[in-house]
């Protein structure tokens, strides 16, 4: 290898560690023709120098980049509510689930995975682009866990299928786990195991035995739980001992720092952080749930009530 290769880097790579998104995200930027480096449209593939004075844009934004030293890996427990988009902004004005996070001034936070608008459950965010990439990356078959309540008939031929292999638009699917958690008549509750995560592939494999999701919480990422007393649209910060799991899970080094509190004020810290959170966004649901024409009908009564 020569000495220019060690010092270069893939330009997806670079920029997901310097946190612009995960790999898969950079590399749909580059697809998309978005990306340029001093004004030459990039490519999958494209290496530089990481030392280099390049001008690096994403849709004519200059990109700051960081070399290989060591940053703090951080990680977030986030309890995404229904309604909420796995989208960093909505032309249409609803909540997203990066409204809710902690700002942050030198990175930014990246999604492990999505959730649809209708499920709720754990989503865990990142500043690792890398962790985030391998952690979504099918080959890593990183196990999730959803409570699932369905309504329809079911039976142990179902169960069965389910298990096996059921064939949906995009190829053959199958739970690893599945359990009887409970329930009234055809209103029933059960826990899937699954390694992938496509799109509404937990509700397209129930609809192919013919039962329909009437709900849907994600409980488990790996071994990362769910927390307990976490409320809808809380966050946590995940520590060290979480973050290596994380990161020894998809064979990415340790980390050996965290900006997680000593514990004795940790308890403290992580309440008023939820408090925070969740009044932010009550604000945020407030705001948008409510249309122009209603705010103006409201200004106009609140007037005539006054004269």
């Amino acid at each position: 290898m020569s000495d220019k290769s060690q010092r270069t880097e893939k330009l997806q790579k670079i920029l997901a560690r310097s946190g612009h998104g995960s790999r898969r995200e950079i590399e749909g930027y580059l697809q998309e023709g978005r990306i340029s480096i001093d004004g030459t449209k990039a490519k999958l593939g494209d290496r530089i120098d990481v030392t280099t004075t390049a001008k690096i844009r994403l849709d004519g934004r200059i990109l700051n980049i960081r070399e290989a030293q060591k940053d703090v890996c951080r990680v977030l427990a986030y309890y995404k509510p229904e309604g909420e988009l796995c989208t960093r902004s909505d032309p249409q004005g609803r909540p997203t689930v990066f409204q809710r996070l902690p700002r942050l001034n030198s990175a930014r936070w990246i999604a492990v995975g999505r959730l649809d608008v209708n499920t709720s459950g754990l989503l865990l965010f990142t500043t690792d682009g890398e962790l985030a990439n391998r952690l979504m990356h099918p080959s890593r078959e990183v196990e999730r866990e959803y409570a699932v309540r369905v309504f329809g008939e079911i039976d142990d031929a179902k169960i069965r299928q389910l298990t096996r292999g059921v064939q949906l638009e995009d190829g053959p699917a199958s739970f690893r786990s599945v359990s009887y958690r409970g329930g009234e008549g055809i209103n029933q509750w059960y826990n899937v195991s699954l390694t992938e995560g496509r799109n509404r592939e937990v509700r397209r494999m129930w609809e192919a035995v013919g039962v329909q999701v009437s709900r849907l919480i994600r409980v488990r990422y790996g071994d990362i739980d769910l927390p307990k007393g976490l409320p809808r649209g809380g966050w946590v910060e995940l520590g060290l001992a979480q973050i290596n799991y994380l990161r020894q899970l998809v064979e990415l080094n340790d980390e050996t720092v965290t900006k997680v509190a000593v514990e004795k004020d940790q308890r403290r810290i992580k309440a008023n952080q939820i408090r925070r959170a969740v009044k932010r966004h009550t604000k945020i649901s407030t705001r948008t749930s409510t249309s122009p024409a209603k705010r103006a009908s409201s200004r106009r009564q609140s007037a005539g009530n006054k004269k």
